[in-house]
Order: structure tokens, then C-alpha cells, then sequence
């Protein structure tokens, strides 16, 4: 009887222990993405701990890089100001910033896997663009 008891008192560690084990189910956005992860080498380069655009990375399509909240491209940096996660598909809102503008934008990421997401225009139907995650 006793035994039992000592097994009752741990049960709660042990059922916290399983639940909080797994991961939450949220997609990691970060990392650095590219519409052809056979260029990525060619579209980005490491400097010490961080991602940069290669000087003619334009030649080889599209790319960004997601820090946190923080979304780097070659001509705009944003910063996500929320994000949802509903079915498979992302919803995101960012203040984003170029040389010569502010501006606020709403876009959604379908996610296809854990190495491809793609981007989905409103309003524009058969319109996407399919980015992969780069390994540097």
C-alpha cells in the first residue's frame, strides 16, 4: 500500500515531465530562406555570427533572413509585430522599412514543411512563391 502511495505522489512529476517534454507545435520561422536552396551559398554568406546578402545575390532569386522578430531582406528590414498560427498557414503582420519608406504589411506563409513555407498573396489567386530553408 505504501508503494502505491510513493507512485500516486510522483505521478504528477512524471505526467509534467511527458507533456512539457514535447515541443509546443508553434513553426520556427527563423533561419534563412531562399527561392532555390541549391543558391543559398550564392545568395548568402556568414560574417562572423550573422547572415548577409551577397553582393550579386539578386542574380540568383529571392531570399531573407527571420532573427526573432526581426526579417531581413536586401532591401527592406521588417519586424513582426504579431503572428498566428491557424491550420497550416501563418499569418503575420510587420512594420517594415526601406531606404525611403515605412510601411505596415500583412502577409500570409503557408507552411509546407519544416524546409519549405510559402508565401500566398490575397487577392491573387495561383500566386505564390516557395522559399526553402538554407543550411549555411
Amino acid at each position: 500500500m505504501s508503494m502505491s502511495r510513493e507512485l500516486l505522489k510522483g505521478l504528477p512529476l512524471l505526467i509534467g515531465t511527458v507533456l512539457f517534454s514535447f515541443p509546443s507545435g508553434a513553426f520556427d520561422l527563423n533561419g534563412v530562406w531562399a527561392t532555390d536552396a541549391a543558391l543559398c551559398d550564392k545568395m548568402f554568406e556568414k560574417r562572423g555570427s550573422q547572415v548577409t546578402f551577397t553582393e550579386i545575390s539578386d542574380l540568383y532569386g529571392s531570399g531573407f533572413v527571420i532573427d526573432g522578430t526581426r526579417i531581413k531582406g536586401k532591401m527592406a528590414q521588417c519586424t513582426i509585430k504579431s503572428q498566428k498560427e491557424d491550420g497550416g498557414t501563418l499569418q503575420i503582420a510587420a512594420a517594415c522599412a526601406t531606404a525611403i519608406m515605412h510601411q505596415d504589411v500583412e502577409f500570409s506563409l503557408k507552411i509546407v514543411n519544416d524546409k519549405a513555407i510559402t508565401r500566398l498573396f490575397p487577392g491573387m489567386s495561383g500566386m505564390e512563391v516557395i522559399y526553402y530553408r538554407c543550411t549555411l
